[in-house]
């Protein structure tokens, strides 16, 4: 069947719209603890959240769906979704449950799920709820319903994870970072962190209020940081978004680095540690740059589709470890079973820290493609998929190219428009042969 309410990454929306009511989250989350209960007898669950004001609000609606199922729940509290994949697996609990909207503003909301194993769950679960919300509810019995409690070390255990993944060799002593925690889910425990590893930290975007995660900072709004690192002369930035799972790193001269060059750093910095990398995968917005410098590594390069689910996919079929997205979703599986914020940014500074080079000089030897992209608003009912001049200008393009630049063409998930990206070596050569495909739709 097809999902009505899951979308790529969990259940999202304006809070006090459907579907993001304190009505449908209590439904859903009975169904899900009944779905729990086909598999086990006693389930519990694991509840985090990010620093949002409905927060509160969710939290009660799905602590009483899952008790109502008989499920028991352990509150988090405001925690780093990563934390609360970590968790779930160290706790040995049922499944894994996070209240946020990642880098959308405080308005919205949304539930994710983690399996037992600290992985995102399939779409045939994600069905099996949806079935099941559609049933009459069951509610058990008084002596039967799941009972509640709060796991105060929750921050620290996860911590303490955090800085398991560094090097025991390596030190941060030396180095000034500046961290903004996007007034999200990370404001305590990032600083921490950087800390506690020997850092000297100076944090912004660490002071939510309920109303302002990622507004005006965070890894969606880096010129803050960018600021905030030259004002502070600091070595490095680091800034997360509102959940907490993606990254963009800032250097002294307020260079940005995005996720695509931070993912050939950690091939980069592997391959220089004498590790084996088999292969990577990137997705279809990856710079090109960096598929040609991985490839010359002697490392296979897989492209997947938009979305850090659809790369996790991609590795687990081809048994890989490494992969991300440019906006700073970046994965390593051998560290951790999702994408991580923190734990990518601490795999970054140890190949900075372990070369004694900078992030700069680590990657001098990549110049990413220039990426033109131009969004075309489409007419209702205007089929694009079967608009011969737009496919005769793309091959024209692609021709023109051969194999210094690429075409890709696809439609937006959230809104009618279809988007034309183009990439070459140079860039007026890029936005001319963006804007000759784009013109096809106009």
């Amino acid at each position: 069947m097809a999902r009505h309410y899951f979308g790529t990454d969990g259940i999202r929306g304006t809070v006090g719209q459907s579907p993001i009511t304190p009505d449908f989250i209590l439904r859903l989350a009975h169904a899900v603890g009944r779905v729990l209960k086909t598999k086990e007898a006693h389930p519990t669950v694991l509840i985090g959240k990010d620093t949002r004001i409905s927060g509160y609000m969710l939290e009660s609606a799905l602590e009483s769906g899952f008790n109502s199922a008989g499920v028991d729940v352990v509150l988090l509290g405001p925690v780093p979704t990563p934390a609360v994949a970590y968790l779930t697996r160290a706790q040995r609990a049922s499944l894994g449950v996070v209240i946020s909207a990642s880098h959308n503003p405080f308005a919205d909301n949304g539930i994710k799920f983690f399996s037992a194993q600290g992985k995102k769950l399939s779409d045939a679960w994600e069905e099996t709820v949806e079935s099941t919300l559609l049933e009459d509810p069951v509610w058990v019995d008084s002596a039967a319903l799941g009972k509640t409690r709060r796991l105060n070390d929750a921050a620290g255990r996860y911590i303490e994870f955090c800085k398991s993944t560094f090097s025991n060799d390596l030190t941060l002593k030396g180095l000034k970072i500046v961290v903004d925690g996007a007034h999200g889910a990370a404001y305590q425990i990032a600083p921490k962190v950087f800390h506690e590893l020997g850092a000297e930290v100076f944090a912004i975007g660490c002071a939510p209020d309920g109303l302002n995660i990622n507004k005006g900072v965070g890894a969606t709004h880096p010129e803050a940081l960018v600021q905030a690192v030259k004002d502070q002369g600091a070595h490095y930035g680091i800034a997360l978004d509102g959940d907490a799972d993606r990254l963009q790193v800032v250097d002294a001269s307020g260079r940005l680095f995005n996720g695509d060059e931070l993912l050939y750093l950690m091939v980069s910095d592997r391959l220089a540690r004498d590790e084996a990398v088999p292969g990577v995968v990137g997705t279809l917005m990856t710079n090109l740059a960096v598929e040609v410098a991985i490839k010359q590594r002697g490392v296979q390069f897989a492209r997947a589709k938009v979305g850090d689910r659809y790369v996790l996919e991609v590795l687990h079929e081809k048994g890989w470890l490494l992969g991300g997205e440019g906006s700073g979703h970046l994965l390593a599986l051998d560290k951790h079973t999702t994408g991580d914020g923190l734990v990518s940014a601490l795999q970054v500074l140890q190949a900075v820290v372990g070369s004694g080079q900078t992030l700069a000089q680590l990657l001098g030897d990549i110049t990413l493609y220039p990426q033109t992209l131009i969004n075309v608003r489409l007419s209702a009912g205007f089929d694009w998929q079967g608009h011969q001049p737009l496919w005769d200008a793309a091959k024209a393009v692609e021709n023109e190219l051969g194999e210094t630049g690429r075409v890709l063409i696809r439609a937006s998930g959230t809104e009618p428009l279809v988007r034309v990206m183009v990439e070459a070596r140079d860039a007026l050569q890029a936005q001319q042969c963006a804007e000759s495909i784009a013109a096809t739709l106009s």
